[in-house]
């Protein structure tokens, strides 16, 4: 009789203790809803193992979710939206929305809504203790923060800094564009390109406040109408690179943790030798370092390409490895997965997902041939659930 019974209590409690043993990695997409073609935010099943993605479902309806980021507990996902429905302060503002993840189908479940404190929201990031949510607002030219509580849910912005001034272009650089903002290792300090403006400002981060105030130095440069873009820090925390969206380009500095401080060593394309960004209609868009540090990459749309990049893990400087076709049109985005053997690309305009396989050697993107529908993507991050 105990033995049975003992039988009973493990068929009853194995399963929910082992849930999620043989669950994949999920990849969330964030979409445009302004094509129609989109609803808001999709989930795919990803396997490490082959590369493939199955799946497809909508985690959540919301309009135009163009910016992911996960929580560092991994239970809950903000998205910002580019809907100038909310208020902020009398004016017109996008929003940050937070959602609890169910980890067995990955789900998403809305908590609340806050306003982005701007126009334009185009992303978002969490420090590293997940206390509070940076916002990058690219219609307004500004920056906020927004602290988090412990059930996930958004609080209004703590601290709304707006940048001043014009670049060089008129055409694009009329006045600021926020574009992304990032904490470094230590959470002391955050990073926001500015495209209209050439600068990346530095903030210092008070996680208390779940503020930002200016660093001294405030800000690194970069050449005149090269337009940051978005930004990736270096595993050792000695080195951060910037691509520059109206160049196309990616800018390599040292960094001062101490103080805060982002060095140029050297700018180099991202396009083949002798060519121009305007023989494609190039921009560049997303950047990132493998997480060995031995490689970058960065997307071209028109030129419709992966850029690799070997690092000098000695130096920080870029060798060009050439570009790699993504198989799509407009690669706005695009992940490296938690194992570091694949790069995933999400192309706006063919709607489509497309996978690369890297070699852990050299760096080079082999494509495997799988296209997987995700209508107007432009963002991907992924949640490993196991």
């Amino acid at each position: 009789m105990k033995h049975a019974l003992r039988l009973l209590f493990a068929a009853i409690l194995l399963p929910s203790l082992f849930v999620n043993a043989d669950a994949p990695t999920l990849l969330y997409a964030g979409t445009y809803t302004n094509t129609g073609k989109s609803k808001g935010i999709y989930v795919f099943h990803f396997d490490p193992a082959s590369g493939q993605l199955s799946n497809r479902t909508l985690a959540a309806e919301i309009t135009s979710p163009s910016f992911l980021t996960i929580h560092p507990n991994h239970k809950y996902l903000y998205a910002v939206g580019e809907t100038g429905d909310l208020t902020y302060h009398g004016k017109k503002s996008g929003a940050v929305t937070a959602f609890s993840i169910d980890p067995s189908t990955g789900q998403l479940t809305q908590l609340n809504q806050q306003p982005s404190a701007g126009a334009g929201p185009c992303y978002v990031a969490t420090d590293s203790a997940g206390t509070t949510a940076l916002v990058a607002n690219y219609g307004s030219g500004s920056f906020a923060s927004l602290p988090i509580d412990s059930d996930g849910r958004l609080r209004e912005p703590a601290s709304v800094i707006q940048d001043q001034g014009k670049g060089a272009n008129p055409k694009r650089q009329d006045g600021p564009h926020s574009h992304s903002i990032n904490l470094d290792a230590q959470n002391h300090f955050a990073f926001a390109c500015d495209l209209g403006l050439d600068k990346i400002f530095v903030f210092r981060f008070d996680p208390a406040a779940h503020s930002l105030t200016a660093n001294d130095p405030p800000f690194a440069a970069v050449a005149p109408g090269s337009g940051p873009r978005h930004f990736s820090c270096h595993p050792t925390g000695r080195y951060a690179y910037v691509i520059n969206e109206m160049a196309c380009t990616v800018t390599a500095f040292t960094y001062d943790s101490a103080a805060g401080r982002l060095s140029e060593i050297q700018t180099v394309s991202t396009l083949p030798p002798d060519t121009r960004p305007e023989q494609f209609g190039n921009t560049t868009a997303e950047v990132q370092v493998h997480p060995t540090g031995k490689f970058l990459y960065g997307s071209n749309r028109g030129h419709n390409s992966i850029a690799t990049f070997t690092i000098d893990e000695s130096t920080g400087r870029l060798t060009p490895l050439g570009q790699t076709p993504t198989g799509g049109k407009t690669p706005r985005n695009f992940r490296i997965d938690p194992t570091g053997n694949w790069l995933l690309a999400a192309h706006q305009t063919t709607d489509n997902l497309t996978t690369f396989r890297i070699d852990p050697q050299t760096g080079r993107l082999t494509p495997t041939g799988a296209s997987t529908d995700c209508p107007a993507c432009v963002c991907l991050k992924f949640l490993d659930v196991r």
